[in-house]
């Protein structure tokens, strides 16, 4: 088919999920650069991806309620779209689609749509059973007649953050990034058992470095872990940004991290993630380019807490429920961090 003059992409939120946007919108631009791509991104999750070159960003602040859709509504006064990808199910997301105008509105099937989703589309991407998240984002150019047939991120970091972290720690041991906090609370770990796995890695000649965002929960779970520390790792909560945490994730070899933004942030910088899977299904939702790191008891959960395997349960369910990260041991984790750290070796 002929190039589109231009997309509109709704994706807002949430951290992980831009970025898999990313190599959506670089499969687009290679396919078709003369296209105007508008995308309409969270107020936090733009300082993440606000620079990508060649796109226009559309801020959507969600705390703002009805008064951020009408500040995006008057953005996009006068205009129409020759598509819009709608690549978010949530009801609010939905409710904000009603005000762009476009021609082709493409969702999701049937078995992923939710919260009256069918009904402010008019096309659907492919029914697929068994896709990570960031293949069904990359299957909505599939109506438009493209594929998504590699990934790239090329997140820009300016070199002030890339500065920044260089002055953070010298290059003189391997450096264990330890990101503690899911903003869904119980798909986090034990304080006591990250500190376990820290003193672990120190006693292993890595300098550990503990990370994560201001909020009260995460300087909280930070402190937490502190205490039980028996060898002090470098403190770095609350001191960054988006983009020095990208930063910071170019200089280290491994993070651990319970599914969560930073999870696929490191991802698409290339770091090995050792990812802590039970309360989600690291197939669909853990790092897309290599899981080889990640524990993995999501099937021993589904046993536990549904009675059945995870190959039978729908694709995607959560279980989110209280005590569900406990199956993941402290030995677990460290046996996943000796066969990561063996590569270094």
């Amino acid at each position: 088919m002929s190039a589109p003059a231009s997309i509109c992409l709704l994706r807002t939120s949430a951290i992980g999920d831009v970025t898999h946007v990313v190599p959506l919108v670089h499969t687009l631009q290679r396919a078709w650069p003369q296209t105007a791509l508008t995308w309409i991104v969270g107020k936090l999750e733009r300082k993440l991806v606000g620079d990508l070159s060649g796109v226009e960003f559309i801020t959507f602040d969600k705390a703002a309620g009805w008064a951020g859709m009408r500040e995006v509504y008057a953005a996009l006064k006068g205009r129409r779209f020759d598509a819009l990808l709608q690549m978010q199910v949530a009801l609010r997301s939905n409710l904000l689609s009603l005000g762009i105008k476009a021609d082709r509105r493409i969702g999701y099937d049937r078995a992923r749509a939710k919260d009256l989703h069918g009904l402010v589309i008019n096309q659907r991407i492919p029914a697929r059973i068994g896709e990570h998240v960031l293949q069904a984002i990359g299957s909505f150019c599939e109506p438009l007649g493209l594929k998504q047939t590699d990934v790239r991120w090329d997140i820009p970091i300016p070199d002030e953050a890339h500065a920044w972290a260089a002055q953070q720690w010298p290059h003189d041991q391997p450096v264990l990034l330890v990101s503690p906090t899911s903003s869904h609370a119980l798909r986090n770990w034990r304080a006591e058992r990250y500190a376990a796995v820290m003193d672990h890695a120190a006693a292993r000649g890595w300098r550990v470095v503990l990370i994560g965002g201001p909020s009260p929960a995460e300087r909280g779970m930070a402190d937490a872990i502190l205490a039980h520390c028996q060898r002090a790792p470098l403190d770095l909560t609350g001191k960054d940004t988006l983009k020095k945490l990208m930063a910071m994730f170019c200089r280290a070899q491994l993070l651990l991290t319970p599914d969560s933004g930073p999870m696929h942030m490191a991802n698409t910088v290339g770091l090995k993630v050792l990812g802590l899977h039970a309360a989600s299904n690291p197939a669909r939702s853990g790092p897309y380019s290599d899981r080889r790191w990640c524990v993995d008891k999501y099937d021993e959960a589904a046993h536990k807490y549904l009675g059945k395997p995870a190959s039978e349960i729908p694709w995607g369910t959560k279980i989110e429920k209280p005590g569900v990260m406990d199956l993941i041991e402290v030995d677990d984790v460290i046996e996943r961090f000796e066969a990561a750290a063996a590569l270094l070796r």
